[in-house]
């Protein structure tokens, strides 16, 4: 199937600027040990490995997002959690769906252009499965991006794009 649309990890200078300061203007919080293991790293979209040390930052996916692109996401602009390796990692170089933002429950959110939000779509028990959603969801013209998040605590998992 020929996807039109691509995944996308927190950019490297992003990532750089999040180190320091996050979206919240707070130095990062360290995680000194994750003893074991499994969370969500939004720089590589993989996972912690057990007794890695890992940084949790506030982040503001749709507000980066608009700054690139021109959209004003008005009232939907939010930071949120994030976890990122606390040194450079090698990021994600796709294709398709990284392994580390797979789960039992996930939402998508469709986006115009604009930055207004279309709706979303419940991912649950893998029913239907991301690749699924995207493709529902990007079949319509109006979708720009589309948010990847965890169901129980809402954090920002990965962002998808039209290409």
């Amino acid at each position: 199937m020929d996807e039109n649309y691509e995944v996308r990890a927190i950019a490297p200078e992003v990532l750089k600027q999040l180190r320091i300061t996050d979206d919240a203007g707070n130095p990062p919080r360290l995680v000194v040990e994750d003893e074991e293991g499994g969370n969500p790293m939004r720089c590589c979209l993989g996972r912690s490995r057990p007794h890695e040390t890992i940084a949790l930052v506030s982040y503001a996916p749709l507000r980066r997002w608009a700054r690139e692109t021109g959209a004003t996401p008005g009232p939907y602009d939010e930071v949120g959690p994030v976890f990122i390796h606390v040194d450079e990692c090698d990021g994600w170089t796709g294709p398709g769906i990284a392994d580390g933002i797979r789960g039992r429950r996930r939402v998508l959110r469709a986006y115009t252009a604009e930055g207004d939000i279309l709706g979303g779509r419940l991912l649950n028990d893998g029913e239907p499965t991301i690749e699924e959603g995207l493709a529902e969801l990007y079949g319509d013209p109006r979708v720009a991006a589309v948010h990847v998040r965890a169901v129980e605590f809402g954090c920002f998992l990965a962002e998808t794009r039209r290409v």
